[in-house]
């Protein structure tokens, strides 16, 4: 008897995702579906790299915080693939990803505002990675209210440009280059924009 393929991404792929990550992360599944490790447990792994991202930004190597970040951005899709790629999807485990990403991006934007505040004399980087935080988690919980029958609505075009990969991808760029503050005020600006412009495009199908 035969069965269908996997298949190869998530309907939530954002664009960094769909052409960057699921690159890595599939075949990083595909060894680790011969191995007892479970979704889940990639899960936590994924926790353990953002803390460790934290850890080197307040330690102010921006280098390996931004990299870190973005691994675990990589790791973030293989529970998915491999959860799909051995049938053990669940729907507890997607609410467990899904709570353990938003400790993630709060572990990761808390360090990359440590770092960003260690060499300011202002209160700018604070403020902009508080309102980073917040439009991060408005991002995502703009897409979990509303109806399940629009949100891919929100899958392309601008409305899309502020999703976990990209916000990551960004994270991992900046402390690369060396610009903290500047990083943290992009980040704010792009997530509290796209949750504006979502808020409207929702109103509009809903009238």
């Amino acid at each position: 008897m035969t069965t269908s393929a996997p298949p190869q991404t998530s309907p939530y792929d954002g664009l960094v995702s769909r052409h960057l990550n699921r690159r890595i992360s599939r075949p990083i599944a595909g060894l680790l579906a011969h191995t007892p490790v479970t979704p889940n447990q990639v899960t936590v792994f994924s926790l353990g790299i953002a803390v460790a991202s934290l850890v080197a930004f307040a330690m102010g190597n921006p280098i390996a915080g931004g990299l870190l970040a973005q691994a675990g951005s990589i790791v973030d899709g293989v529970d998915g693939d491999l959860a799909r790629r051995v049938d053990r999807g669940t729907s507890f485990g997607s609410f467990f990803d899904a709570v353990v990403d938003r400790y993630s991006d709060s572990l990761v934007l808390l360090g990359l505002t440590i770092w960003a505040a260690s060499n300011a004399e202002t209160m700018l980087p604070w403020v902009a990675g508080f309102a980073a935080l917040a439009g991060s988690f408005a991002v995502t919980y703009t897409r979990a209210r509303v109806d399940e029958s629009r949100r891919t609505m929100f899958d392309n075009g601008i409305t899309s440009l502020a999703s976990r990969d990209v916000r990551l991808l960004l994270i991992m760029v900046g402390a690369v280059a060396g610009y903290g503050v500047e990083t943290l005020v992009t980040l704010a600006a792009l997530t509290n924009a796209v949750v504006l412009l979502r808020i409207a495009s929702v109103r509009q199908a809903l009238q």
